[in-house]
This record gives C-alpha cells, structure tokens and sequence, in this order.
C-alpha cells in the first residue's frame, strides 16, 4: 500500500509541476520507476576481484590502462596495483600519513580524530611524462607533493597545498591537470568563499568575489575538459566546464515554499586560455559564465554525479548527471538521470545575461546593450582581428559587464526535455559511461551508476529512454560508491568506496543460460552464438543474435538450454500443493497452463499465481494434469519448469472419505462438545470438593491436640485422616501395633516416646523458660513425601495436613522430642505400601 501511495504522489508531483512549469511531460506514470531486469546479490558474484589494506576511504582512482596500473589514494596511503588483477598481490604502497604534531593541532581546533584528523588523499593525476602530482587534506593543513612515477615514492620537498586542496576530506572538490595548468574548485579555507581557481604552472586565477558574489555556497562535484579549439572554424578555446549545486537567487520561480532556502544545479565554464585583466578583474577569470541546469523537473536540483563522453570530437560530446530531490522533499528518496548536449551548454552561454537588481533584491533578465566583443567569450579569430589578442586586451566595459553579469538566463535543459530514467528509493551517488558498439552497427551508451548502499546499475540508453540491465550488490556492507572507473583494455569496472577497491567484469554474458534470456537482457557487451551468450569482444563475429532496441528478435524456438525437466508431483485430495516458478527476470509474468489451457491469475478454481509459482488450494480429481510454467517478457514465451500433478481421491469405503466434504464443520462440533464436557467436569469437581470440605470439618469434633510447650501463645494441632476411616477394620491385620478408634481412624497421641511406659507423669516447674521447638522434619522423608509442618502432602490416599493453631492457652502437656521418631516410625511402616509413581500437592 505504502509502495502504490508514493507512486502517486511521484506521479502526482511531476504532473503538477510539470503543467505549472511548462516542461514537457511525455513519460507515463509506469516510467518514472525504472525496474532492473535482473538481480545479482553479493553472494551471486563471480569474477570479482577486492583489494582493502589497513586503511579506509579508497576514493581517488587513476587508470593508465596503457600502462596497466591502477594508482588508488586513500586515507593516508597511495596504492599502485595492477589494473588487470587488483588483488594479485603485486600492489606497491606509499605511506603518507599526517604527522602527530599536525594531528594534534587538528584536534586542538575541534575536529574529529577518527574521521578528519588524517591525511585524505583527494587530488592524484598525472603530472607529466615521469611524476604523478598528488594532494591530501593531511589534517587540516592541505600538502601536494609531486611523486616519481617508476620509484614511486614521496618526494623529501612537499608544497603548500592550501590553494590547491580542501581543508575538509568531506567537502566537494574537483580538479584536473590540463597542459601544466591545475584547476581546481571547492572551499579552500575555513572561512573562505567556495572558489574556482588556477595554479601551479600557469598563471594563478581565482573567481570574482565583490561586489558580486560568483558562486553562492558552491559544491562542487566534478570538472570536464573539452578540446573546442581542435578543428574550430572560429579559432575557438579550450574549456573547463565545472557542475555543482548552489544556493539559488531570487531568480528561481519555484512555486513551493520560497521561505526556504533552494538549491539548485549548475554548470560554468572558463576558458584555458584566460589570464584575467589588466587592471579590472586583475587575476580573476574575465571568462566565468554559469547557467542553470534543469533536469525534467524543478526540484530534481541537488548534483550528484556528472560523467562525459565523446565520439571522437568535441562537438559530440554529452554529459550525463545524476540528481537527487531537494532537501525540501526528505520524505521521498528518489533520483533522475539526465543527458544534455554540448550544444545545449553552449546555446545557454550564448544568450541573454541576467542581471541583479539591488531594489527588488532578485536576479532578472538583462535587456540592455551588450558591449563588443562579448562578455564571458573566449578569444577568437573574431576577437584577434579586432586587436583583443588575450583577455588582458579586453575593454574596461567588457571587463565591468562580466563582474557583474555571471548569471545567464537561458536553461540547460536535458535532451528531449525529460530524464533518461527516473528511479524512488535509490539515491544514485556516482556515474560511468562506455560506448559500446552493438551487432546491429549502433554505438550504445552504457551506463554505470553506483548508489549510496553499495549497488551498480547497469542501463543501457536506447533512443529517449533506458533499459536497467541488472542490478549488482558489489558490496556486502551498505556504503556509498565513491569511484566509477572503467578499462577497455581489462573490460573491467573498478569500484572506489570507504571498504576497498572492487575489479568487476564490465559483463557477465555466462549469467544469461538461453538465447532468449541473453537477448531479452539487451546487454551490448553479450551476444548468443548458438550455444551459450559470450561477450561480443571475444566471440566470432559471425552467427551472432544480439537485440538491443526491441530485445526479443533472433531467437529459434529450439535455441537455448531446451525444456526443463519435467517433476511428478502426487497429492491427496483435499491437499494444498505449491509448483514453483523461478522468474529470473524482473521484468518478466508469470503465465500458467494446465493441458494447454492458460491458468487464470485471479485465484479461480482454487488455483492462485504468484510470485514463488501455483498454489493449488483444496485440490480436486479434476486439477490432476500437466502444468507448464512460461516467463512472459517482450512479447517472448520461455519454459520455465514443467510439472505433473496427481491428485488422488479417498477409498470410497473408508468412511473417513464420505465426511472429508464436512471436516472442518464436524472439527468445529468436536470442539463444542469438548468445551462443554470441561465445563460439566469442573462444575462435577466443585461438588466433590464441596462434600470432601464438609467431612472434614464433621472430624474436628474428635480429634486430638499436641501442644509444643506451655508459653508459646499458640500450639500446633496435628491430625492424621487415613482415607481407609470410610471403610473400619480395613487395614487393622497390617497395622495391629497402632492405636486405633473405633472407627479406625488413626490418632497421634501426645506423651513421651515408648522407651518409658512406666515413668510417672510430672509437672514441670511453674516458671520454666521457652524450650526450643522441635528440629525441622527433613526436606524430603524416605517415603518421598515432603515436610509436613504447613502444607498438604498426599501419599498412597493418606491426607496430612495442618488443621489450626489454638490462640486459648491450654494445660501444660509433657513436651516430648521424640515426636519427629514417632512420626518416622510410623511413616517409615507405611511406606512399604504401594506408593503412586508421582506424588500430588493438590490441596483439600
């Protein structure tokens, strides 16, 4: 229920915002969940390589596939293994770890010392031909070291990296090496302004902070180099695109709460070639312009992951980006995926400005003269001819126009102007991106996309739409994918997260056991060659079946691993029986026939489809029959299991069979006559009770009384009621010895033991102090029966019980301490008579 509610309420949501918005909105209601085909647990995992060492945060991933290294910066330690084999062993290390003396500072500044006070390694690229540059947060006081590539070891020089690197090892950073240049962008220092800059071998630049602000609480999440001067008619620059989520201006139209701070998606650009003004914006970019970037939706606005890839040139280059709901939706977890085209990028920077209206507090349109040549624009052939040869030659009016115009007011919107997909309760933390070339001579964008709980998913884009292909579980332990790197030369994934790296085929083509499963998977690394589905990489180009675009073409009826084997299955009548029906595929429904006939799913017949398979409930003579189980995807059929089903009717003359029909209403008789005979025994109970209660209080008029002593305030009265008083006489040849009544019940007479039958009787002094009472009888006496001073023990029909205590003080009887051997004796003549196996404490 809750499932179908946030359906709606997604569905719901982008209708509204969407007719209110005015963005198009194409895609169904069943759209806007992509479900994966397949599902892959971490235990389903095969080929799979894991390289973890003593450390954590194994974040910062560098591949030189033509040098087969994977180089890995961690937290306090740089890694260099073999990119085609990360846990062969072969791995070589830096140690680089923040000394105890910076530590301490940090922790003396109020920082965390599991967490932040170490050295995060968050910058490792390629310097130049011989040495790696390298930067860590190394606790708070940032350090970049250059690092021969072949001796791979520390430098004894390290550089000043608070221009370079992040304070915080969890603040947004970006950065790339392009022709000696390092660009860079994040929050440098503690107090300082997020900050796009310039450094090491160019010309140091840094954005622009008066009277303007160019970024508002950036975060950064990556950087993408694109060559525009590589065959430019125009004689174009090469630019550094940066993607990020700020806080907005007034220049949002969110129609929701604008009480609340909105944040929102950006992309700006700078040109290589910049090297600020002359005297206005004096090492400050002259070429910063940023634009909005919309996926679908308003509210889709917080960044999280952007990859790029081209064709071959720069003029096809696309971008894809991963987002997440804003912080004013925390109850719905959901992500969009979008593309957006080089062009589209290029279309917002080239047209109108906005502009900040210091009155209404809020950025506008800028309708006003634009000066020449234009303002945020690289130098071109265009621009030289004009004598503007680099930005320092730009005019002052250019210059004053970029402070103050850095905001244009076109969007970037996505291709075909919604997401690719649209995924509720995934929060997608990373994106990778192959461009596979398919049997049918289209190039498919596959992407990679790792989540915030330790998943992959798999999608390849086909036309405006994506095909999750399968979902992978790559980590045992939730935890955020931090790093997406792909190799050609190993087809192979590497996997960056806080646990370790993980090596991870790019496909998994044995997965698929059929033609038509390997088909329908619509994977572009697999392809069927009549036999089993191998990686196209590696199979004969000839004889090959792959469908991308429709999935469910290419396939004999015959091809495959051939029908399941059939299983008997025999029942009673009047039984349940479950056939199980593995579905692989997610995707897939589940269609049921009985002798060729299709089984309804509605739960007719007392036949019931469901996930696991077909429930037959109550079977019947007439369910007995062949039952195939097909998976239905695509318009494509494929047996799945086969059963034989017997059901066999009760011998007609068993005279169980003649009430089988009306069992459960004869159980439900059953159970009332039960209750009632309960009830009728308790009540029968009660009135023996009663009578037992009634005879007893009769013998209170003759029985005897035993005081322990004269100045205790009360004495104990003992009685022993023999079960046999009912009947005289019947025990009197077994106990001649006793003392008897003439009704035959026993009494226990007070005086001392038999050893002195002729000692005179004497009183004792008038004052004599308390004697002691007698010793406590045994826990337990040899007869089985417990102490008898307060409670009832019952043994072979003899009752002993406590009848009262006498408040009245009595006659001073002789006190004799043989009562507990009397007692014994007389116990001990009894015990040879038949004694029940378990004794009853049941009290009268």
């Amino acid at each position: 229920m809750s499932g179908g509610t946030d359906h709606l309420l997604t569905a719901l949501f982008v209708a509204v915002v969407a007719a209110v918005m005015g963005y198009p909105s194409r895609r169904s209601a069943t759209d806007l969940d992509t479900t994966p085909r397949t599902t892959v647990t971490f235990d389903e995992l095969s080929g799979v390589r894991f390289f973890s060492m003593h450390t954590l945060n194994y974040s910062t991933l560098l591949l030189e596939d033509d040098r087969g290294v994977l180089y890995v910066g961690a937290r306090g330690a740089i890694f260099a293994l073999n990119s085609s084999d990360v846990a062969d062993g072969s791995h070589r290390t830096i140690h680089w770890e923040a000394s105890p003396e910076k530590q301490m500072d940090c922790l003396q500044k109020g920082k965390n010392n599991k967490t932040e006070c170490f050295n995060h390694v968050r910058f490792l690229q390629r310097l130049n031909s011989t040495h790696l540059y390298t930067c860590g947060t190394y606790a708070f006081h940032p350090l970049c070291a250059a690092i021969d590539a072949d001796r791979f070891m520390l430098p004894s020089h390290f550089e000043e990296g608070k221009e370079k690197c992040p304070y915080d090892p969890a603040r947004g950073y970006t950065g790339l090496i392009v022709d000696g240049g390092l660009y860079t962008a994040t929050r440098y220092e503690f107090r300082s302004l997020p900050d796009i800059r310039r450094n090491l071998h160019q010309r140091p630049l840094k954005t622009e902070e008066s009277p303007l602000h160019w970024l508002n609480d950036a975060e950064f999440v990556a950087s993408v180099l694109v060559r525009e001067s590589k065959d430019s008619p125009v004689g174009d620059d090469d630019k550094i695109y940066y993607f990020f989520t700020e806080r907005a201006g007034e220049e949002t139209t969110s129609f929701f709460d604008k009480s609340q701070v909105v944040r929102v998606a950006r992309v700006a650009r700078v040109c290589k070639s910049d090297v600020g003004g002359k005297k206005i914006l004096q090492r400050k970019w002259t070429s910063f312009m940023k634009a909005r970037l919309v996926c679908y939706i308003p509210y889709y606005e917080v960044l999280r992951s952007v990859c790029s890839l081209d064709a071959g040139s720069w003029a096809s280059t696309v971008f894809y980006a991963a987002f997440t709901l804003s912080a004013q939706w925390r109850t719905m977890e959901a992500s969009a995926v979008c593309r957006y085209s080089i062009s589209a990028v290029q279309q917002a920077f080239e047209g109108p400005y906005m502009e900040y209206q210091d009155s209404a507090r809020k950025w506008s349109r800028y309708d006003g003269a634009v000066p020449e040549p234009r303002p945020g624009s690289c130098i071109t052939d265009h621009s030289r001819r004009k004598g503007y040869n680099s930005s320092q030659d730009l005019p002052n009016s250019v210059l004053d126009f970029v402070k103050l115009h850095p905001l244009m007011f076109e969007e970037v919107k996505p291709g075909g102007g919604e997401p690719l997909l649209v995924k509720k309760n995934v929060a997608y933390s990373r994106l990778a991106v192959d461009r596979v070339q398919a049997l049918d001579g289209h190039a498919y964008d596959v992407l990679f996309m790792g989540t915030g709980d330790g998943w992959i998913h798999k999608a390849v884009v086909v036309g405006s739409g994506i095909h999750i292909v399968d979902e992978v579980q790559v980590f045992k332990d939730p935890q955020p994918v931090e790093s997406l790197v792909i190799s050609h030369a190993q087809r192979s994934l590497y996997v960056g997260a806080a646990s370790g790296i993980l090596q991870v085929p790019l496909a998994s083509c044995t997965r698929y056991a059929s033609c038509y499963d390997c088909v329908l998977a619509r994977d572009p690394y697999c392809a069927w060659d009549g036999r089993a589905c191998r990686p196209t990489a590696t199979a004969a180009s000839t004889g090959l079946v792959q469908d991308i675009q429709s999935g469910n073409k290419g396939c004999r009826s015959s091809s495959g691993r051939g029908f399941p084997t059939w299983k008997n299955r025999t029942v009673l009548q009047g039984d349940d029986v479950l056939l199980p029906c593995d579905q692989r595929s997610n995707l897939a429904r589940a269609v049921w026939l009985l002798n060729g006939s299709k089984v309804p799913g509605s739960g007719q017949d007392r036949l019931r489809v469901g996930v696991d398979g077909l429930l037959v409930t109550d079977t019947l003579p007439q369910h007995s029959g062949e039952y195939r189980c097909y998976g239905e995807e695509r318009g494509l059929r494929t047996l799945l299991a086969a059963y034989s089903l017997s059901v066999l009717p009760e011998l007609p003359h068993s005279p169980t069979a003649a009430l089988r029909p009306h069992a459960a209403s004869q159980t439900d008789s059953d159970m009332k006559v039960a209750y009632v005979s309960a009830i009728v025994a308790l009540v029968v109970l009660c009135a023996v009770l009663s009578g037992v209660l009634l005879y007893m209080s009769c013998l209170e008029k003759r029985k005897g009384k035993y005081v322990l002593g004269e100045p205790r305030p009360a004495s104990v009265e003992l009685q022993t009621v023999s079960a046999n008083c009912l009947r005289k006489g019947r025990r009197e040849e077994e106990e001649e010895e006793e003392l008897t009544y003439p009704d035959g019940c026993l009494r226990i007479i007070p005086g001392e033991a038999p050893t002195a039958p002729t000692s005179p009787v004497k009183e004792l002094p008038a004052v004599v102090p308390p004697l002691p009472p007698p010793p406590p009888l045994p826990a337990e006496l040899t007869n089985g029966v417990g102490a008898l001073p307060n409670v009832l023990r019952k043994m072979n029909g003899n009752s002993y019980m406590l009848l009262q205590q006498q408040e009245e003080p009595l006659a001073s009887p002789l006190y004799s301490a043989s009562f507990t051997e009397e007692l014994s004796k007389i116990l001990e003549k009894r015990k040879h008579t038949q004694l029940v196996e378990k004794l009853d404490e049941s009290s009268v």
